[in-house]
This record gives structure tokens, C-alpha cells and sequence, in this order.
């Protein structure tokens, strides 16, 4: 059955949530303060690259099914309110700022209204958030005298996979109120909202507000402890002529580990793992539990670690001072196919070289404009070709499929210096070194082999 719902927050979480919203059949609305943003998706552009994202929004803006809009009256007759707004940093802080959260509560507590005598509203908080949030909200909600309950159902999104993650999901979580005849009445309505991930088979998890908080909070410190345990030995094997790669490939044929993200590299960035983590601390703190989750701080530190170590390789293949010196980074979001530059280690690296007088050339397939924009005082060409060239240190940060295909021996005159830095161990060593480069890599030593 068609349901109305309403997502509160068109960024990456809710726009993409929204867009799928309407391809499983319901009549969506999405709900944003910024004006030039409702713009775009109102026209069904996607004011950021998603793949896929595109189609579905032209598709369902064009029939009708999903509107966007920036006036919090048009939520009112939604079934299902979503919560997907931002929950970064605080500023010069650990935890997250609940800002977004606290206003888009506010907003449907003062706009949301029962479609149904029998049926209430939901209030469904895709959000990451600290543990505990679900339950103060929910005394919100309780205290605001509507018929208003609340579930907590985080979001498992990759980027670049965003949709196909929402529309076929490895798995739902719901979170639910103590009270099990609320929660039966809000397990009803999301089962009805995932009528058609549900009848594929998907796993779906139902827990308690607290558990289905720590879910992805859990899932991003997981994660995050296996790239930055590889990362860890990257450095031992600098230490010891070792090479990760072939050390990763090795562990993870143990069905236990495995193969994924066992890249040794510069790093993890974007807009989830690093401040999720941080939040994760200054929650734990917060509970008196700071102990159980010391060894995050292990982990963050090793993931900037590996920043400066970016930043040593380049010194090395100048000789030591970087003045003058001309850099090419290639790729500046925070992985590839996407546009996103949040916390991205690759930015990072670059304005620390151009802080300490390297003049930087720095290309990007998807961000060279936005990067135009926000710092006019850094050089991005529109060609790699113009990036290399005269170019010292070649520096490959995001692995671009523009960028590992690079021939390097048809670059090779476009160089001064010969000397490649692969930030992301994606490149074969001896094809660059057979044609002429010194290949420095993460972990993997300097080859000319």
C-alpha cells in the first residue's frame, strides 16, 4: 500500500532516502532549509553525484510522486517522518552536533498530523546519533500531546552505492519502543514502508531504542579499526622491507578477516567513519564506559598517521624541502565516484603541501570545480596533462579509475622529476619502475625494480 511520508533533511542521507521512497511506491516529500538545494531536486537534479540518483529523481519528480520543498507545512498529512539530517563534529569537540536533530523534532512535533484516527504518526530517525538520543526524543514526542511514536532505523550507506543500498539492503534495523503494543504499531508501519526489501528476503533486526543506535556507530568503528589495523602494518613494513599488499592478500584468504578493507593507504575520510568514531569516544565518556572504546584513539591516530606520512614521502623524493617544488595530485575527494570532500585525507595532504611552499597542481574527475570554489588559492588545471606537467612528485591520493590507468610511460615526458607516490597502493610497482619512475608506495617501500 502507497503511504505518505515525509524526510526530513535533503543532504546525502535524506535526498537519496527520499528518491528511493518513492521508487518502492510511496508519495514522498522531502523537507530542506536550503533554498538553492530544494531548487535542484526540485527540477530532479541531484545536487551531488550518487550514481543512479539522477533517474530515480527526474523519474518520480516528473510523476509527481516526490516533491521537494522548504516550507515544513507541507509535511503535515506524512504517515512516516524520516529524520536524515546531518550530525557533524562539534566544532573544536568530539561529539555530535544535535543542532539538525533537535530542530527537525521540533519541526514535526509542531507540524506532524495524524492521517488516520487509527493510526498514528511515525517519527523514524535514520540519523546517526549518540546513544540515547532515541529516548529523549521519544519523551519529546510524548510530552508534545500528539499521537506521535518513534523508531530508530539507521542508515547503512555506502557512497557511490547509496541507492542499490537502500532499495535491496544487506540488512534493516528497527528500533523500538519498550512499550511492545506501541512498538508492534510502529514495527507495523515500517514493515509496511519496506513492504518490498521485506518480501525479497532481506534481514531485518528488531531491537531496542539503544541497540539500534549503537548499530552503526559499531559497524563504523569496525571498520575503521580494520583500515587503520593495516595501516599499522604499512608502517611495520616500512619498518622491515615488507610489502602489505602481498601481507593483506595473505591474511585475508582467513575467511575470518577477509579481503575487505584491508587497503593500506593514506587513510579513511568522509562524512561518516572519522567523525562517527570521534562521537563514539565523547559518548562513552559521557556514560562513564570511555575505557571500553580507548582503543579508537589508537585507531584515529594511526588514520592521521598515515597523512603525515604521505607528506614525509613527498620530502623524500625532493630531497628534503618542498618549497618550490611542483606537486600533481590526482583525485581530492575522499574516495572515488564521488564529489565529496569531507574530511577527505587526499585535501588534507594538499594543503598541508601548499602550506609548507610546494606548488600544487591538483585534478579531479568529480570535485575540480567545487575545489575551484572553495579555494581559488590552489592551482586545478582541467587536464592531467596540465597537471603533470613540469611536475616533481606525482602523487595519486584518490584512486580514480582515470588516474590507475595512467600509462607510465606515455606520462613520462611530461614529468621533470620521474617520482610517483601511490597513496593508495593501487598501482604496479614494477611497470612503473620498468618504465622509468620511483615508485613510492604505502607500506611497500621505494621500488626501481
Amino acid at each position: 500500500m502507497d503511504m505518505r511520508i515525509s524526510v526530513i533533511g535533503c543532504g546525502y542521507l535524506g535526498a537519496v532516502h527520499a528518491a528511493c521512497m518513492a521508487e518502492l511506491g510511496h508519495e514522498v516529500v522531502g523537507l530542506d532549509v536550503d533554498e538553492a538545494k530544494i531548487a535542484k531536486l526540485s527540477q530532479g537534479i541531484a545536487p551531488f553525484i550518487e550514481q543512479g540518483l539522477p533517474e530515480l529523481l527526474e523519474k518520480h519528480v516528473a510523476s509527481g510522486r516526490l516533491r521537494f520543498t522548504t516550507n515544513p507545512a507541507e509535511i503535515s498529512e506524512a504517515q512516516i517522518h524520516f529524520i536524515g539530517v546531518g550530525t557533524p563534529q562539534q566544532q573544536g569537540r568530539l561529539g555530535a552536533d544535535m543542532t539538525y536533530v533537535n530542530q527537525a523534532v521540533a519541526t514535526i512535533i509542531e507540524h506532524a498530523n495524524p492521517p488516520q484516527a487509527d493510526k498514528p504518526v511515525l517519527v523514524a530517525g535514520k540519523s546517526t546519533v549518540p546513544v540515547g538520543t532515541a529516548e529523549a526524543i521519544a519523551a519529546d514526542l510524548a510530552a508534545s500531546g500528539k499521537d506521535i511514536i518513534l523508531a530508530w532505523n539507521p542508515e547503512f550507506l555506502r557512497e557511490g552505492y547509496a541507492v542499490q543500498d537502500t532499495l535491496t539492503p544487506d540488512r534493516i534495523v528497527y528500533g523500538l519502543p519498550e512499550d511492545h503494543a506501541v512498538g508492534d504499531v510502529a514495527k507495523a508501519l515500517l514493515d509496511e514502508c519496506y513492504a518490498t526489501p521485506l518480501a525479497a528476503g532481506t534481514p531485518l533486526v528488531v531491537a531496542n531504542y539503544p541497540t539500534a543506535e549503537l548499530v552503526k556507530v559499531a559497524a563504523n568503528s569496525f571498520l575503521a579499526t580494520k583500515i587503520s589495523f593495516i595501516n599499522a602494518m604499512a608502517e611495520l613494513c616500512d619498518a622491515t622491507g615488507g610489502d602489505v599488499t602481498r601481507l593483506a592478500e595473505a591474511i585475508g584468504y582467513d575467511d575470518r578477516i577477509g579481503h575487505k578493507f584491508l587497503g593500506a593507504g593514506i587513510g579513511f575520510g568522509g562524512g561518516c567513519l572519522p567523525k562517527d568514531i570521534r562521537a563514539f569516544m565523547a559518548r562513552a565518556g559521557e556514560l562513564g564506559v570511555d575505557q571500553a572504546l580507548t582503543f579508537l584513539r589508537e585507531v584515529d591516530t594511526i588514520n592521521l598517521r598515515r597523512r603525515d606520512h604521505a607528506i614525509n614521502l613527498a620530502e623524500e623524493a625532493v630531497g628534503g624541502r618542498l618549497v618550490g617544488k611542483k606537486i600533481a595530485v590526482l583525485g581530492i575527494t575522499f574516495k572515488p565516484d564521488t564529489d565529496d570532500l569531507r574530511d577527505s585525507p587526499a585535501l588534507d595532504i594538499a594543503s598541508r603541501l601548499w602550506a609548507r611552499g610546494a606548488e600544487l597542481a591538483i585534478v579531479d574527475p568529480a570535485a575540480g570545480h567545487i575545489l575551484r570554489e572553495r579555494r581559488p588559492d590552489l592551482t586545478v588545471p582541467e587536464t592531467v596533462e596540465e597537471a603533470l606537467d613540469g611536475a616533481d612528485v606525482v602523487m595519486l591520493l584518490t584512486p580514480w579509475k582515470e588516474y590507475t590507468q595512467l600509462d607510465p610511460a606515455e606520462i613520462l615526458p611530461l614529468v621533470d622529476t620521474p617520482n610517483i607516490i601511490d597513496g593508495r597502493n593501487v598501482l604496479n610497482p614494477q611497470q612503473w619502475a620498468d618504465a622509468g619512475w620511483t615508485y613510492y608506495g604505502m607500506g611497500r617501500g621505494v621500488a626501481t625494480w
